[in-house]
Order: structure tokens, then sequence, then C-alpha cells
């Protein structure tokens, strides 16, 4: 397993004929020799390289001062005296971030880098790329066996391309495994004896914390963004034409750095929503740059010339975003300045450098590289909608970053789910972009398949047929595959189910008799579980409809209940961005509990002629706070949906499902009730929109006197030609007084004859 990865790829092998043989059967040839004040980082790259060695060679390796080292043959871990003098070059490496020497020398092998975690990162190259030893995720690795162990002949300068680097998965931000991927970003756990972490003050949207508008905006509203002909700081932003107000800001932003002055980036960014000034002098610079990005920069420009006055390594990095994503005409960002754009609206089932789907992205990016000498990309790399989804975008993650790094890129957060232990395969995306960021030339291709077979072992080429047919069902299906999508039913068809459900049964038959590897591979299937379950109702109304058997899970129950155990022993903890595993999933479950009782209004009707579309497959808008999932005596199934009476959200929807699109027509009726003191008013608001045609194809207002008795009343919204554009919503009536709440339990469709 052995490679010299970053060595191939850039060409820097040298042709000398110098080998060094560190062990022979089992013994130590050679002791490792640290600088007689090592630092941290240092002492611990050597702990690590003794540690590994032995498991690898079954040979104790001694750490020892280079004032004990005798002329024996030896291994130099970081700034030696001997380095400085054998190998002058390892002092301009060190010059640069990140960056590694690995040189065999006649009777040593010199290993080090640039502070702080140089060293480390050229041992951990030394043990991955000659060693062959692979830390596939914090606490499972792999460690040949080498009785007999020699270093090649090396000769290998290298500086990582990305400044920084950051994959945001929960394992991946770990103390060891952040530094054995060679992943330095703000939210690592590495402490200083790993090198510690790049840090950027403030992370981001930091104009209100720099100016607090409780601080300040009773003396100076003028500071602040003018809207609408008055000063606000109600979701706004600040005046960036204001000079008294840069000063101050400028102080304040000092007062940070001083802090925190080993910090590498602070964050001057506007708050995360629009609300841009207004006031002439402003409006006069937006219209003259062509954007509103153009005042924003000259602002960042002005406090971070102030900044370098007192801080010369310190960036200042702004956004790119929302109202400041487009270049502006003339204004160009200083030296010390990055901008960082997001990539949010973009589609990942196609590489942003060449799909047809991210035109608008790219375009935004090729300007800016146009006008910046360095760019920061805040890239999205799961489902924020849904982690416990299978998400098609292996393919891209290689190319984008390529692009990224063309592109003036020189810092990386690649956002995935880093609250989730049981997202669509998390181990291998980590591993992947940790080592595409430390060397982007790298295989990816090679990089998977090398995970798959260490990682899953006999599984690997059923799980690589596997990954391989959801990226072709995905560019089949032509759709843009964003990271919010709500399940997988617009790119995998119901048969296409069976096709990849059964791939995977092949991976899982392969490791059966290994429990190690068929543990692996089960928690994978967790995902897919994910995808029958949240379809399973609709894909067997299709069937049913469709006059076909049904060929899901035939104890839907008893799969979502090994879930929920699942992904309580990995400790799942979210299910998407801000939502709760544990709460989601026991909504979940009662989607598969006893059957609901028979509407009267479809007694007499014939299976195929009515739906019966129950909470659990509701989407739930602002879920815990605009609604939630409860237990209700009332409801046919004993649950319902529950919305607090003061706001007129569309919290509760209901997107038409599979089975229901076709030539047929529908009657739509929703089950609701509400609860409260009220005589009269408005109750609740519903009906059915199109998204397709943007529009509302029926409107309700409920009044209270039709509601007052508390039971649950069939609401008739018409009859409609459903497509999969329209979705059913209900909303209550924003009333502080009088309507405590507003509850749903079902939405029935009845096939008009």
């Amino acid at each position: 397993m052995k490679r010299i990865c970053i060595a191939l790829a850039a060409g820097l092998a040298a042709t000398g004929s110098h080998a060094l043989e560190l062990a022979r059967d089992g013994k130590a040839l050679c002791a490792i020799v640290v600088p007689d004040q090592a630092s941290a980082p240092v002492q611990t790259a050597a702990k690590e390289l003794a540690t590994h060695l032995k498991l690898a060679t079954g040979a104790t390796f001694a750490v020892i001062p280079e004032a004990k080292a005798g002329k024996s043959p030896r291994i130099l871990v970081g700034p030696c005296q001997e380095t400085a003098r054998r190998v002058p070059d390892a002092a301009v490496i060190a010059k640069q971030p990140d960056g590694i020497r690995l040189r065999t020398l006649p009777d040593a092998l010199v290993l080090t880098g640039a502070k702080p975690r140089g060293t480390l990162y050229a041992v951990y190259t030394f043990l991955e790329d000659v060693v062959g030893v692979r830390w596939w995720t914090s606490t499972e690795s792999y460690v040949p066996k080498h009785a007999t162990l020699s270093a090649p002949d090396l000769d290998i300068s290298y500086a990582p391309k990305l400044l920084y680097r950051e994959a945001f998965y929960r394992d991946a931000l770990t103390a060891t495994q952040s530094a054995r991927l060679r992943t330095n970003g703000h939210f690592s756990r590495a402490p200083k004896d790993f090198g510690g972490h790049y840090e950027i003050i403030g992370w981001c949207h930091t104009f209100e914390r720099l100016l607090p508008p409780q601080k300040y905006f009773g003396d100076h509203p003028e500071w602040y963004s003018m809207i609408k002909g008055e000063r606000s700081h109600n979701r706004a932003q600040l005046c960036l034409s204001n000079d008294e107000m840069r000063q101050e800001f400028t102080r304040n932003a000092l007062a940070w750095v001083r802090g925190k002055p080993d910090a590498g980036m602070i964050s001057i960014s506007q708050n995360d929503w629009h609300g841009n000034c207004q006031c002439p002098k402003c409006k006069a610079f937006d219209e003259k740059e062509g954007s509103p990005a153009g005042l924003l920069v000259h602002f960042v420009n002005q406090v971070a010339a102030e900044l370098e006055k007192e801080f010369p390594d310190i960036l200042v990095e702004t956004l790119a975003y929302q109202y400041t994503r487009q270049a502006p005409k003339a204004v160009k960002p200083r030296h010390n300045v990055i901008v960082r754009l997001c990539s949010i609206e973009c589609s990942y089932a196609q590489p942003l450098a060449t799909g047809e789907q991210n035109v608008k992205f790219r375009r935004d990016v090729e300007q800016w590289r146009a006008v910046a000498p360095r760019l920061y990309i805040w890239n999205y790399v799961t489902n924020f909608r849904h982690y416990i989804l299978p998400h098609p975008n292996l393919r891209s993650l290689a190319p984008d970053l390529r692009f990224f790094v063309d592109s003036h890129t020189v810092g990386l957060f690649e956002q995935g789910d880093s609250s989730c232990s049981i997202g669509d395969f998390v181990q291998l995306r980590a591993w992947l972009l940790g080592h595409l960021m430390w060397n982007p030339d790298l295989d990816e291709n090679a990089l998977i398949d090398e995970f798959l077979k260490g990682y899953y072992g006999l599984a690997a080429p059923h799980l690589r047929r596997y990954l391989d047919f959801r990226e072709d069902a995905v560019a089949k299906a032509g759709i843009p595959l964003r990271c919010y999508m709500p399940s997988t039913s617009s790119w995998l068809s119901s048969e296409q189910m069976v096709e990849v459900s059964a791939l995977y049964a092949k991976a899982e038959q392969a490791v059966a008799d290994q429990p190690a590897l068929a543990a692996r591979v089960r928690r994978e299937r967790l995902a897919l579980d994910h995808a029958w379950l949240q379809r399973w109702h609709s894909l067997k109304r299709q069937a049913k409809m469709s006059g076909k058997p049904f060929v899901g899970p035939a104890d839907p129950k008893a799969l979502c209940d090994e879930l929920v155990a699942l992904g309580k022993r990995y400790n799942a903890s979210s299910y998407r961005e801000g939502g709760q595993f544990s709460g989601y999933m026991a909504r979940f479950q009662a989607r598969f509990g006893p059957p609901p009782e028979v509407p009267e209004i479809c007694r007499n009707l014939p299976e195929d002629a009515w739906v019966d579309v129950q909470d659990g497959e509701f989407r739930l808008h602002g879920e815990g706070r605009w609604v939630t999932g409860v237990a209700d005596p009332k409801a046919s199934d004993g649950r319902a949906v529950r919305m607090p009476g003061n706001h007129s959200q569309w919290a509760t929807q209901w997107p038409v499902g599979e089975g229901i699109v076709g030539d047929a027509k529908w009657h739509v009726y929703a089950s609701v009730r509400y609860e409260g003191d009220a005589t009269e008013g408005l109750a609740v608001d519903l009906g059915v929109y199109d998204t397709e045609a943007r529009k509302g194809r029926v409107q309700r207002h409920i009044n209270v006197p039709e509601l007052v008795d508390g039971e649950y009343h069939l609401i008739d919204l018409g009859t409609h030609a459903l497509t999969e554009r329209c979705y059913t919503w209900i909303a209550p009536p924003n009333r502080t007084e009088g309507v405590k709440a507003v509850y749903v339990d079902r939405i029935l469709l009845v096939r008009e004859k």
C-alpha cells in the first residue's frame, strides 16, 4: 500500500541513490532525533513516528534530543541544527505555511517543516506514503507489518496550495484525525501539541458584533443603514460610507486581534441578511461600482490597511454573499483582503466549472478571480435538509476543488454534516476531501477505491457499483442536486430504488461473516433505509394506483426501529441542520403505527379511489418553532401536528407525492381543529399552491364558528389535477389572543369519478 503521492504528483522525487534502512528483523537501526528545545508539535510528531514505526516493525525507536545523538543512522524530526547544515533549503520550505521537507541522506532521514504544523505533517506524509499507514477515522486505522523497513530515496519539498483546509465532519475535526488528514480549519479541535488550527476571528457575519446596535444606535443612528428614508438596525447593515463609524469599527476590530494575535484571519463581514444602506452617499457608490460589493470592499480595504500597521501578517476576509455577490467594476481588494464566496444555490450533481446548472456561480467566481488576489470558498458538500439520505455528489467533489484552487482560492471550507455520524458515507467523504485539499492533484477515483477496499473489505466493489448507480441516476434525471433536498424522489424512481437496494444487499452478503466490516456496511445503509421509509407510504400508494406489487420493506416499523437504535448507538445527534435526530425519529416512528380509522366519506369507495395522507408525511416548516408533531387522542391515528396561533407561516405542508400525479383529478380535504376561547374571527388559513405557475390554486379562510366545537372537521379545498409542483398548506391565523393552536390530523384526497 506504499505510495509517494506528493512526489509522484508534483514530479519532485530525486534521482539519487540514497536509501536508509530503519529496521531489520524487528529491531530498530536508528534513533529519532529532535531539537534540544523541541516545540510541542515537534515532540508530538516524534511520538507519533515512534508509535507507528513500532506498530509496523515491532521495533522500539528511541526519541532523543540532538545534543545526545551520536553519528549512528538517525531520523531528524523538526528543525535540527544538523538539518540546517546539511539540507539548507529546508529553511525555504519552513517559510511556507504548512510546508514540509523530506530528504534521505546517506546516514539520516530528514522529516521537517514549517511552524507550527509542518513537521507533524511531514511525519504523517512519510507514515502514509512510505510506510503505508492509513487512518480511516480517528479510531479505525491500518498499519502494515514491515519487520524490515527502509526509507527510499526521498527529496521532497512541498507546500499545500490551500492555506486553509477544513472538512466539516464530526470525526474529521477531532485532534488526531484533523492532524492526520492535514486539515487545519477554524473548527478543528487539534490542541497546540498537535499544531493547533487556523483561526478566523469572528468566523463570519461580524458587522453587528463589532458595532452592536444596543451600544451604539441610540447615539449614532447615522452609523447604520438607511432603509426607505429611515435609519434602522433591525435586520440591517452599516452605513459603510460613514467615516466616523469606520474609525470606531476599526478600533473594535483592533481590540479583537490584540486578544488573539496568533489568529490567521479576522472576518469583517456583513450580517446574515439583506438591508444594505440606501443613503444617497452609499447608493451613489453602489451605482458607480455596479454592485454593493464595491462599497463593501472599499470599506474593508480601509479597515485592513489600519490593521496591517500593527499586525502585518493578519488577513482580513469578507463575504461576497447575497446582495454583495456580484464583483464591483473598479474597486479591488487589498493584498491582505480575502473575499469569501458561498456556493449555496448551486447544483452538486454537476461540476461547478463546467455544469450548465452552475453558470451563475461560475461567472461570479470568474469575475472575483479577475479582481481579487485571493479567494476563500465556503462550499456545501452535504444535504442540509436530510443528512441521512443518499446524496450523489461524489463525482463533483474533486473537480470542484480543483476549480477553486485554479481560481486563486487559498481557503476552503467544505461544509459537511458535522453534527451527524450516520450521514451518507461521511467517513469516506471526510477522508477523501482531506487528502484532496492537501494535494488536489491526487486521483480521486483511486482514493475512493482505496478507502472502500481498506475500510469495507470484500464489500468494496459492490459499494462502488452502488455509489456509481446513484451518480448515474441523478445525472440521467437531469435535476439540480441542491444542498437542501427534501427526498430522493426527484432523481431515484421506485424501480431504481429496487435496483440500488439489490446492489447494496450484495455488499452486505460479501462481509456477512466479518462482524466489524458488516457493522460498517450496515451503518452506511442507513441513508438508503431512511429513503425507503421516507417514501414508503407514497411508493406503496403508487403501486396500489398502478396495480403493481409493492416491493419495498415488508415491515417498515421494524426497519424504522432498527434505524433509531443504530442512530442512538452511533450518537447521530442531528438528522438535518438544527434538527434533533431523537425528536424527528419519534415522529417518524409514528408513521408506522396501527392503521388510522377510515374516514366516513371513503368507507364505500374502492381502495384506489382515495388517499389518506397522515401527519407523518407532512413537511414541517419551522419545526419546533412554528409547528410540532404531537400526540392527539382526537386524531385518526392518535397523532397530529400542532401550530400555535400566534403566527401565519405556512408551517404545515404536503407536497404532492408519488402515485397522485396523472390524468385523474382529486378532491382535496384537510382535517383540522381549533383550540382556544375565541368565538369569532379567523381560525385557520389553508390552500393548494402551484409552484410552477407561482400562484395558488385555492385559498380558504376558515373562521372560528366553523370549528368552535374543538373537533376535527374536513375542510373542502376543491377538485384539482395535481402535479408534482403542487402542495397543500395550512397556516394558523396570527392571533395573540383567542386562538391557542391549530391542529392538522390528515389530508384526504378522493378521486373524481
